[in-house]
């Protein structure tokens, strides 16, 4: 049977497939197509030669449709229903300013302003106890004022609905059968945790997403369903893991990270199979740079990050992303000061080189001019790249500056480098992490061809480039779990707390776990549950997200461990009272993954030579050797300067590096 994954970026759309008679994958990429995701989808199942899919097993697919939607204000018309005198909830917010020292700064508007918010006569207290039960009719009266169309979203977002959502449910069914044109979701379904303006805010943002998802998602069952595919299609979450499309559509704010997920969860896997436990993860695409650190191959998951101007608090990766790529547009901020990004050529009409249309010069068309890409090796195999207006491009932004084409070209590069060099020290220094600790592991179109530049400036001397670099991400998504997040908000103090106590909670959470995986057709065994805990000091306003080894069996281990994630956030721990606010699980759904074969091309490296070509380092044109990686063979080593060619990727190996070739195929680059 065939397994296929799919990653869609913003200029590329990335697909892999894996043979599991022949332990074979094949690897392809297409342009994106953003007025209509789904064309680059059957796109690049045809280049990956899947035009049948009544051989595939299973379909997994990283998405950045709701991603882009937010980020571009293109959702839907969200009206909210809410609990009486809470009608401002979101208005009010945090009460944060946005820049400290602007007096005119202005908050970013909810996208369900006062004027689509509906009050409603109900109120639960903080233990879900019944203070005045729903009145039905008003609902009704409510929904009144909501248009029915398929443009318009509905979120139910009701005080204490986290610790009784029988008011939701109420409200759902009315809203369901009175509206049945809409997207409707409930608080207690999206983040059922206390702190309301955070559970309102992350339910608001699954509806703005969820009538576009939905039609998405429905459009690309359908083609795929045409093509003869009979299975359910795996979405990939911005927690690591995936989910049913069925569920993705009722929960779309959950995959507002899709896409770079798949290349963490890959990238975890490479490095349990391989022996690197340390790594921070560089996935350049076209548009933007995704970067994440992994300690002892733990995926750091958090649930404060933001998309865009928005908070979305639902379980995610923990991912840096900076707007430079491959696509990412150089130009002149006042005083001639050479900035890269973040605007993007993106897909159309891409850089110069492209042929599109394109007249700025971008990061891609820098590589071009320094030889870096070679203009006879077409991008991602179908996007043959022009020389000539690379370098026209360069030299026009080159003119304004005194500065000749190649200097120009190597100073885009830099600066798109040390936009890429702050982002992860944003994640590893600025969180007590020495990145020297670590190896880089690069992925993506353009990663690994920037990946040593970034390892000079961080004095790292590794980099791990993965088999198939350009389509990690959909690899990753092929090898992801089933997985789903459980929180509880319950406040215990550990000081008083017995560990039957706490240890029922989580087995109530369990118990719904195992029912949800069992429900989806994961067999009993190949279900894995991982408890956590979000924790803090008696007084403290905010949390730790703490995970809790099976080995915990007490109060005392559990403030234990969160003492030790306190110290290493904040340098310092104390001998106070602990509580826990919210009693967390993870829940996943092993499933087979495709094992790839070690790396049995022979030869040697003159079979592997391309012919050299001069390639611009440090300010001079350098005589560089470039090789074909599907010809390099087992456990070659050779020192740069050296290009590495391949269909989606190139791998730039500059003079004070080396580079190895291991059993299964890795490229291993080590500063000498």
């Amino acid at each position: 049977m065939l397994w296929v994954g799919i990653d869609v970026g913003g200029t590329f759309t990335d697909g892999v497939v894996y043979d599991d008679a022949a332990q074979r994958f094949t690897y392809a990429k297409a342009p994106s197509t953003p007025g209509a995701p789904s064309e680059g989808v059957l796109a690049v199942l045809d280049e990956l030669g899947c035009p049948d899919l009544g051989g595939v097993a299973r379909v997994c697919h990283g998405v950045t449709i709701g991603t882009n939607a937010i980020l571009e204000k293109k959702g839907a018309e969200v009206w909210m229903l809410v609990t009486r005198g809470f009608r401002d909830v979101l208005e009010i917010g945090r009460t944060n300013r946005p820049v400290l020292y602007d007096l005119r700064t202005l908050k970013t508007p909810p996208l369900a302003p006062r004027t689509r918010t509906l009050e409603v006569n109900e109120r639960l207290l903080f233990d879900g106890s019944v203070r005045q039960p729903i009145d039905a009719a008003e609902v009704d009266a409510c929904l009144a004022a909501v248009p029915d169309r398929p443009d318009v979203a509905i979120a139910i977002c009701f005080l204490h609905s986290y610790a009784n959502n029988a008011h939701e449910q109420v409200a759902l069914a009315r809203t369901e059968a009175a509206r049945p044109n809409c997207f409707v979701c409930t608080s207690s379904d999206v983040l059922p945790q206390f702190r309301e303006v955070e559970r309102f805010g992350t339910t608001v943002l699954n509806a703005y997403i969820g009538p576009l998802m939905r039609r998405y998602l429905d459009a690309l069952t359908s083609a795929l369903r045409q093509r003869a595919y009979r299975h359910d299609v795996f979405i990939m979450t911005s927690n690591g893991g995936v989910s049913t499309a069925e569920r993705a559509k009722r929960l779309p704010v959950a995959t507002v990270l899709s896409g770079p997920a798949g290349g963490v969860a890959a990238a975890v896997r490479l490095g349990a199979q391989r022996g690197f436990a340390n790594l921070i993860t560089c996935d350049m695409g076209g548009t933007s740079t995704d970067v994440c650190l992994i300690e002892q191959l733990r995926i750091p998951v958090t649930d404060q990050q933001r998309i865009g101007d928005y908070a979305n608090r639902t379980p995610q990766i923990e991912i840096n992303a900076v707007g430079a790529g491959g696509g990412s547009i150089a130009w002149l901020a006042p005083g001639n000061i050479l900035m890269v990004g973040p605007q993007s050529a993106g897909a159309d009409p891409g850089p110069a080189c492209y042929r599109k249309g394109g007249t700025e010069p971008t990061v891609t068309d820098a590589n071009l001019v320094l030889n870096r890409l070679s203009p006879d090796a077409p991008l991602a195999g179908r996007i043959a790249l022009d020389l000539g207006l690379a370098t026209a491009s360069v030299a026009r932004l080159g003119e304004r500056v005194g500065l000749d084409a190649a200097t120009l070209a190597g100073g885009i590069i830099r600066i798109a480098v040390a936009r890429m060099v702050s982002a992860i020290k944003e994640i590893s220094i600025a969180d007590g992490y020495d990145p020297r600790d670590f190896s880089l592991l690069a992925y993506g179109g353009a990663g690994p061809m920037h990946a040593t530049a970034i390892a000079d400036e961080l004095e790292m001397t590794r980099v791990l480039v993965p088999v198939g670099p350009g389509n990690f991400a959909a690899f990753g998504s092929l090898i992801s779990d089933l997985r789903r997040d459980y929180a509880r908000t319950r406040t215990v103090n550990l000081a008083t707390a017995s560990w039957p106590e706490l240890d029922a909670v989580f087995a109530e959470i369990e118990a719904q776990a195992r029912r949800d995986l069992l429900a989806e057709g994961v067999p009993p065994e190949r279900i894995v549950l991982s408890r956590a805990a979000g924790m803090r000091y008696l007084g403290q306003s905010w949390e730790l997200h703490v995970e809790l080894p099976a080995a915990i069996v007490s109060a005392a281990g559990m403030q234990a461990a969160f003492a030790d994630v306190h110290d290493r956030r904040f340098g310092h721990r104390s001998s106070g009272s602990v509580e826990v606010v919210n009693f967390r699980l993870v829940a996943r759904g092993e499933v087979d993954k495709p094992e790839p074969p070690p790396w049995r091309t022979a030869g040697t490296l003159a079979d592997a030579a391309l012919g050299p070509r001069p390639v611009w380092f440090d300010g001079a044109w350098h005589a560089t050797p470039v090789y074909n990686r599907g010809r390099l063979p087992a456990e070659a080593r050779f020192t740069g300067p050296a290009v590495i060619e391949e269909g989606g990727a190139t791998t730039v190996v500059p003079p004070s590096w080396s580079a190895a070739v291991l059993e299964y195929g890795e490229l291993l680059l080590e500063r000498n």
